[in-house]
């Protein structure tokens, strides 16, 4: 039995859901999402929210039942609340700004990184070496800002590049004489 699968999803006021068929749409202050579900799992509204079931009990069916709940359950905090991820740059002259809708980035190449920016993605940059990536769609702000770091990760002898916030790089210690 799925702990996660087993929970309703709760509807906050001001977000609407319509089940139609197997297909969940969402509508909230901040934007509208919509999920399909697999043919393996059953989802209906309640009273407590939406409760998503496994039809059968095949392992795939129950494999998915806690992941279409926690997808339903990112939509949904998506179109009230948003996500965000901070990233953090470290290394001397590294600096990020806004240029229009793209992201301009000096991390220490013979030229400037400039990062497109994807529609229904908010980048913004408090300081100069700060960039906070925001938006309604999970996997897209996570893609995001998984692309912006893949530009220059940070390496383990002098800890330079971009990093998440709050993430701890493994430092080693270099050449001994």
């Amino acid at each position: 039995m799925s702990r996660i699968g087993k929970k309703p999803v709760p509807v906050p006021s001001g977000v609407t859901a319509t089940i139609n068929g197997q297909t969940i749409a969402v509508k909230g202050p901040k934007g509208e999402l919509s999920f399909v579900l697999s043919d393996q799992v059953l989802a209906e509204m309640t009273d407590d929210g939406i409760k998503v079931d496994p039809r059968g009990n095949s392992k795939t069916a129950r494999s998915l039942w806690g992941m279409s709940r926690t997808m339903v359950q990112n939509i949904v905090t998506g179109v009230s609340e948003g996500f965000e991820k901070k990233l953090e740059m470290t290394g001397v002259g590294y600096r990020a700004q806004m240029q229009g809708k793209n992201l301009q980035l000096a991390l220490g190449f013979s030229h400037d990184v400039i990062y497109d920016v994807p529609e229904g993605i908010e980048v913004k940059c408090p300081k100069p070496t700060e960039i906070v990536v925001s938006g309604i769609d999970k996997q897209t702000v996570g893609q995001v800002a998984a692309e912006i770091r893949e530009f220059r990760p940070p390496e383990p002898y002098k800890g330079k590049g971009v990093r998440y916030a709050g993430e701890f790089i493994v430092r080693k210690e270099g050449k001994k004489k």
